[in-house]
């Protein structure tokens, strides 16, 4: 039986051009990328090794490592300690100056979105869930968990407090199969106006590794959000988190002149 190297020599032909201004490392990455966009790699696949591939090519390792590198930070290439290398499906780019949901955003790029409920009940809001949805202490709110997931792969777990009295009977409504912004707009004629959000990083414990099918230690974009309706009502707060493989911020700054006068 042929290794995954093996089998992947025959349809990859990847070469390096000596003559070339461009260095090793961009030709290898170029090549590679080339592969997954022509699907000759499959996200999910194994891969060769920093040393399999430098073998391959006739070069040292770090022409290969510097590849990988880039791959990875593209979320092309998924790589966990002891393993061997993994092709990945790339990095999704989120714009947060635009107020979409999860399921807008990801259709809007040309993903497929679902959801799965991992936890769904009424509780009693804690003292900082009241202070920042502006709750008195006796109300309650909704704790919804839910795995997200592009192409049926999972890439984010998204933990929402929504108060009970602003969104009556919504344990009533599927949300694995509705989007929640939907929801909230069209259902309880909420219409959203704005997101406070709070962008961080964390690495993933036990718990969020196995739903998320990722190592344990590996990045995680944090994303905690408070959300506004039009009457400056925050109606949401949530937190999310996203496989870092899978997720990266995408922010335009502008800068404003009339600050340096």
């Amino acid at each position: 039986m042929r290794t995954a190297p093996e089998a992947l020599t025959e349809k990859l032909r990847l070469s390096l051009d000596p003559a070339s201004y461009v260095p090793f490392y961009e030709q290898i990455a170029k090549q590679i990328r080339d592969r997954i966009q022509q699907k000759i790699l499959a996200p999910g696949a194994e891969f060769y090794s920093e040393g399999e591939l430098a073998k391959l090519l006739g070069i040292s390792k770090m022409p290969v490592r510097q590849a990988f590198q880039k791959l990875r930070a593209d979320g092309l290439l998924v790589i966990a300690r002891g393993k061997r290398p993994v092709i990945g499906s790339g990095r999704v780019r989120w714009d947060f100056q635009q107020l979409h949901g999860f399921s807008e955003e990801m259709r809007l790029r040309g993903f497929s979105p679902s959801a799965r409920i991992l936890s769904f009940e009424r509780q009693h809001a804690t003292p900082e869930i009241s202070e920042i949805l502006r709750l008195s202490r006796d109300n309650e709110v909704f704790y919804l968990k839910r795995l997200r997931l592009v192409d049926n792969q999972p890439v984010a777990v998204v933990t929402s407090f929504l108060p009970v009295h602003i969104f009556p009977g919504l344990e009533k409504i599927d949300l694995g199969r509705q989007s929640l912004y939907n929801v909230i707009e069209n259902t309880y004629q909420r219409r959203l106006q704005s997101a406070n959000e709070i962008i961080g990083a964390i690495v993933a414990g036990p718990e969020d590794a196995h739903t998320l099918q990722t190592p344990v230690g590996s990045p995680l974009l944090i994303i905690r959000e408070t959300t506004f309706d039009t009457k400056e009502t925050p109606i949401e707060y949530s937190i999310s988190l996203l496989r870092g493989d899978r997720y990266a911020a995408s922010v335009v700054s502008v800068r404003n002149y009339g600050d340096n006068k």
